[in-house]
């Protein structure tokens, strides 16, 4: 008792006037007023999916599973495996009969040996007795009579070209040009270059240096001076803009920012905050009504409709789908199976009918396997009574005498 003397009432936070309290409950239930019947149809929608879901939604989807896998998949799956994977070997075999044999032999048996012998050999004989002798000799003779004959023509023709033509301009070019290019031209341009050319340039630098070094002064001066004028005048500039600058932004602060910061601090922020935590609890207990009102709402329901049908589906329908299920569709079942098998049975003789066709026809047109003989049994016979030779594979004849033969019961 004494604990909960010392608590503060519930929605009350310190730092929070009486005031503030007294106008947060009014407001509460105002906002769970308005908040409830959309809580209470909110919760009403999804109860509503969610039976829609579990009672409609997901059978239909199982129903229509069923339905696409009886009527789409299991008929297209028999006739992919029954139909049109026989179709397919079938075409493929024609298709390799047709198609690929015929080439197979055409390159195997025509090809390859009018290449191999028709051209092949000829051009492999061709090369070993005639052009590889012809080639050698024709080696022997370059090496042995034109390189020679080449060499002493190339050196006769590069002493004639040194003689007569390298040996002259040499001695032009050492004894005529290069004393005329030195002393009829370079050494007259040197002369002139360092008596006259050189103390000209040097006078008329030190006259343009020294030009030059009176206007930098001249002008450096001008430059200091007009300086100085410029940033006295952009001070004043920048002192009266500055001043101006601070009024305005005293003025902002005082007139506009501060009253806004006020308004936000202490009437918006307040107001926004009840508000969100108004919807919040009105949220919450409009979800504890409305979970209220949702189970009695099911719970009549339940004893108006849902226990009435339970009772007649324990009671009749149940009963009744057992009787279908093993008086009609068991036997249709087992009826069907039967026939599945039958169907597969006949499917199985009728295919081991045309194999041994098959291989009737072709023991008729090549003729049985050498060895074997038209009416007697192939392979190793099974072990007799008289012999000790037992073969693995092979199925052991009857021990019993010869009067209880187990064959002359068949029929």
């Amino acid at each position: 008792m004494d604990h909960g003397k010392h608590q503060a009432p519930q929605g009350y936070e310190p730092g929070e006037g009486i005031l503030t309290t007294l106008i947060r409950i009014p407001v509460r239930i105002v906002v769970l007023v308005l908040v409830l019947p959309a809580r209470m149809v909110w919760d009403a929608l999804t109860a509503l999916w969610h039976a829609a879901d579990r009672v409609l939604l997901r059978p239909l989807g199982r129903a229509l599973l069923w339905l696409l896998d009886t009527l789409v998949l299991t008929p297209l799956a028999w006739l992919h495996i029954w139909v049109l994977t026989p179709l397919g070997k079938a075409a493929a075999w024609l298709a390799v009969a047709l198609l690929i044999w015929p080439w197979i032999g055409l390159w195997r048996y025509v090809i390859v040996p009018v290449a191999r012998y028709g051209i092949a050999v000829p051009a492999v004989w061709l090369y070993a007795h005639v052009l590889t002798p012809l080639g050698h000799g024709l080696r022997w003779t370059g090496t042995a009579l034109l390189l020679p004959a080449l060499r002493g023509l190339g050196n006769a023709i590069g002493w004639l070209i040194t003689v007569l033509l390298i040996l002259p301009l040499r001695f032009l070019w050492r004894y005529v040009a290069v004393p005329v290019v030195r002393y009829g031209l370079v050494v007259p341009v040197v002369w002139l270059y360092e008596a006259v050319l050189t103390p000209v340039g040097r006078g008329t630098a030190w006259v343009l240096s020294t030009l030059w070094q009176g206007t930098a002064w001249t002008l450096g001066m001008l430059w200091q001076g007009t300086a100085r004028v410029l940033a006295q005048l952009w001070r004043g500039i920048a002192a009266t803009g500055r001043g101006l600058g601070l009024a305005v932004a005293w003025l902002v602060m005082t007139l506009l920012v501060a009253p806004l910061g006020w308004t936000y601090r202490r009437i918006l922020t307040p107001v926004g905050r009840e508000i969100a935590a108004a919807f919040e609890v009105a949220w919450r207990i409009a979800g504890y009504v409305s979970r209220a009102v949702g189970r009695a709402l099911a719970t009549i329901a339940w004893y108006l409709i849902g226990a009435p049908f339970s009772w007649a589906y324990r009671t009749v329908c149940t009963p009744v789908g057992h009787f279908l299920r093993d008086a009609v569709w068991a036997p249709a079942r087992r009826a069907a199976a039967e026939a599945g098998r039958a169907a597969r049975a006949a499917l199985a003789t009728a295919r081991e009918t045309v194999r041994q066709a098959r291989r009737d026809a072709w023991r008729a047109l090549v003729g049985a396997p050498g060895g074997a003989r038209s009416g007697e049994p192939r392979g190793i016979p099974a072990r007799t009574l008289g012999s000790t030779t037992t073969v693995p594979s092979a199925a052991q004849a009857s021990e019993t005498p010869l009067g209880g033969d187990p064959f002359a019961k068949q029929g």
